[in-house]
C-alpha cells in the first residue's frame, strides 16, 4: 500500500510580507491568482485537508482543491507574538526570541512549541499513512516543515533548517509504517 501525500504551503499574506507572525487574515488578490495559476499543475487527489485558517482555507479555493477542514492542520500556536512583527519581538524580548529558536521545548510567547507541534503533525501522519492513493494538505510552513521532519526522522532543531515559501509543494510517500520525502518544489 502506497500512500502519496502533497503538502501546499497557502499563498502569501500582509504577514508573510511584512515578517510578521500571522493572525487569520486572508490572501490577496495578487496571492490568489499566483495559487490559481499553479492548480492546473496538480494531480488529481483522492481526499483533501486543509488548515482551519482563512489563509489555507482561500488557497485551497484558489487552487481548486475540495478540501475538508482538518484541525490538526492548524498554523503553530504563537501567543502573544501572533500579529507582532519579527523585529518588534526580536526588540522586545530578545531573550525570549533566542530561546524559541533554540530550545525546541520552549513556548516563551505562550503558544505551542516546536516539539509539540511535531507530535500533533506526527499523530496527523499517521493516520494520513494508512490511506492509499493521493492525498492533499493545504497547510502552513511551520506545519509542512514538522512534516518533514516527522517523515525523515530529524532531531527536533533541524525544523529551523527548513524553508518553506508561500506556495511550496512538498511530497512524501507512505509504505504504511513509515514515510519518505520524495520532494521539495515551488
Amino acid at each position: 500500500m502506497i500512500s502519496r501525500l502533497t503538502l501546499v504551503s497557502h499563498a502569501p499574506t500582509v504577514a508573510v510580507r511584512a515578517a510578521a507572525f500571522p493572525l487569520d487574515e486572508g490572501i490577496d488578490e495578487k496571492a490568489r491568482r499566483e495559487a490559481s495559476a499553479l492548480s492546473g499543475a496538480l494531480p488529481q487527489f483522492g481526499a483533501a485537508w486543509t488548515s482551519p485558517a482563512l489563509r489555507a482555507l482561500e488557497t485551497a479555493a484558489a487552487l481548486n482543491i475540495d478540501a475538508k477542514v482538518e484541525p490538526l492542520l492548524r498554523d503553530m500556536d504563537l501567543g502573544r507574538w501572533a500579529g507582532r512583527t519579527f523585529a518588534d519581538v526580536e526588540a522586545s524580548e530578545p531573550h525570549e526570541m533566542v530561546r524559541w529558536l533554540s530550545d525546541t521545548a520552549a513556548s516563551p510567547h505562550g503558544g505551542e512549541s516546536v516539539e509539540a507541534l511535531l507530535a500533533r503533525v506526527a499523530n496527523w501522519l499517521k493516520t494520513v499513512g494508512q490511506r492509499q492513493g493521493r492525498s492533499a494538505a493545504v497547510t502552513h510552513p511551520a506545519v509542512i516543515r514538522a512534516a518533514i521532519v516527522v517523515a525523515i526522522e530529524a532531531k527536533p532543531a533541524s525544523f529551523w533548517r527548513i524553508d518553506i515559501a508561500p506556495l511550496n509543494i512538498v511530497e512524501l510517500a507512505s509504505n504504511g509504517s513509515r514515510w519518505t520525502l520524495k520532494s521539495i518544489g515551488g
